[in-house]
């Protein structure tokens, strides 16, 4: 089954959701990054958020990153998406791998960290982009994310983010839903709304039972009558090219670049997305410098 985030919202215009199912997306970022499970379950939280977040925009280049820095050993994560449903990401530490938590769970608050921020940057193709951030809640990332949009955004916001891992390290299933409460919401709606999200399953584990984002939208707002406004496809895709990574070693100016040439005669960059390897030999190298005398 592809992956695809679901947008709904009720007939009152009271609440609105992003359902996203990303097992795919989430193993294949696993293989790329060649992930430990904990590493896994840390990335996959976050890239599922981006590409919902990624839904959230209107413009056809508008980009969102989630940045997530803690005092943990995965050390960082940042994972950025656009409103065509394409995602891409990568943990600082792919081999972080800590005890399961007394629940049996993976420990992704430790591998995260309490103590840090969560940025979140919104690029519209302005001068400036907008970023917002808020202090790390628990490091489990569903968690930090809705604190962050009742403290950056003003959005009260209920967010549910899930990975399960195979006994083979692979990604059994994966997915999440971010529901968002709209002002004027009548008070008896908000505390109906609250009880059914407390009394909901994991997300991950009904996705692993077959549930598609439709299903889930009615066991969890089956009461509210909703209606799917749109539904995309999403995927794990880099847009690292040749010409990009020119000027990203371009930019680290002629005298580090003749350094190069002459320590190494050759550089090799790696995409830090995908890991893709860009070659330069000498002959390159001469033409870089070329270039930034001009």
């Amino acid at each position: 089954m592809k992956d695809y985030v679901l947008r709904a919202i009720d007939k009152e215009k009271n609440i609105r959701i992003f359902i996203a199912s990303t097992t795919n997306l989430v193993e294949d970022a696993r293989k790329i990054h060649n992930t430990t499970s904990t590493a896994t379950a840390a990335l996959g939280r976050t890239l599922t958020a981006a590409a919902i977040m990624g839904l959230m925009l209107k413009g056809e280049k508008d980009k969102v990153s989630i940045n997530i820095k803690g005092d943990g050993p995965a050390k960082s994560i940042l994972a950025v998406a656009n409103s065509k449903g394409k995602v891409k990401g990568y943990i600082a530490n792919p081999y972080v791998d800590l005890p399961l938590r007394k629940d049996g769970k993976l420990n992704v608050g430790m591998a995260v960290g309490k103590n840090g921020k969560i940025s979140v940057i919104r690029d519209f193709g302005l001068k400036e982009p907008y970023i917002g951030q808020s202090n790390l809640v628990t490091g489990e990332i569903a968690e930090d994310l809705a604190q962050y949009f009742v403290y950056s955004e003003q959005q009260p916001s209920a967010v549910a983010l899930g990975v399960l891992i195979d006994k083979d390290l692979s990604v059994k299933a994966a997915g999440g839903f971010i529901l968002q409460v709209l002002p004027n919401i009548p008070e008896e709606s908000l505390t109906k709304l609250e009880e059914k999200i407390n009394n909901f399953k994991s997300i991950s584990e009904l996705i692993n039972k077959g549930y598609k984002p439709e299903d889930i939208l009615d066991d969890l707002l089956g009461d509210f009558d909703m209606e799917i406004k749109e539904k995309k496809e999403i995927k794990l895709e880099c847009d690292c090219s040749r010409e990009r990574l020119e000027e990203a070693l371009i930019s680290v100016g002629e005298e580090e670049l003749t350094k190069i040439l002459e320590e190494d005669g050759k550089a090799e960059v790696v995409c830090h997305f995908c890991n893709t390897k860009y070659q330069f030999d000498k002959q390159d190298l001469i033409k870089l410098i070329e270039s930034v005398k001009k």
